[in-house]
């Protein structure tokens, strides 16, 4: 399967389809409430339609703003999950030209705008973390934050103790078993991961 991507940022694409003009804006998010404040923002309330699609892992939205059913909302969906794309929500922003395009082709002008401003977008792969704890003795403390970057690990706590430090850390799911192996034997098989938190 291949890896999913978000985009880095903000990106938008404006065509022009038998007079009508269509705007396609993508930005990423993770949330569905934040997708949702997103389409608020950018949806114009001057246009004739603001139709919108998010995905975010396996929770996706689509509408299609009074457009015929089947031909806006689901269309950007569809070019979202055609461009390998997750964690993003597209809004096509469509001011009518005065002919129409039938039910085909708005499918494709939303769909199709809508593709195209994700292919352009600049984007980041997906990197699937979890979040661990352990334990480690003062001694070891210093050789355990210097190999850190390695296994690409975040700190997100510290606490002390009488016996060392418990830390929690943030790690690609793919750097797990590395460093699993590296914190046993580090603290010569006394500290382990159990299981991830996450």
């Amino acid at each position: 399967m291949s890896v999913l991507q978000t985009l880095t940022g903000s990106a938008s694409l404006l065509q022009e389809i038998r007079k009508s003009r269509f705007l396609a804006n993508a930005e990423p998010v993770d949330d569905p409430d934040r997708a949702l404040t997103l389409l608020a923002e950018i949806s114009d309330p001057l246009a004739t339609h603001n139709c919108w699609a998010y995905k975010i892992g396996q929770q996706y939205r689509f509408s299609d703003d009074s457009e015929p059913g089947g031909t806006a909302g689901r269309p950007i969906l569809q070019a979202i999950e055609g461009q390998g794309v997750d964690q993003v929500i597209v809004v096509v922003t469509r001011w009518y030209g005065g002919t129409k395009l039938g039910a085909g082709g708005l499918a494709r002008a939303y769909g199709g705008c809508a593709a195209e401003c994700l292919r352009l977008a600049e984007k980041t792969p997906i990197i699937e973390t979890v979040t661990v704890r352990i334990h480690c003795e003062f001694a070891e403390l210093p050789i355990l934050q210097a190999r850190l970057s390695e296994f690409a690990a975040e700190r997100i706590e510290e606490n002390f103790d009488a016996s060392g430090a418990a830390l929690q850390l943030r790690l690609p799911r793919d750097q797990l078993d590395g460093f699993s192996d590296y914190l046993r034997d580090l603290t010569r098989g006394r500290e382990t991961i159990a299981e991830p938190m996450d």
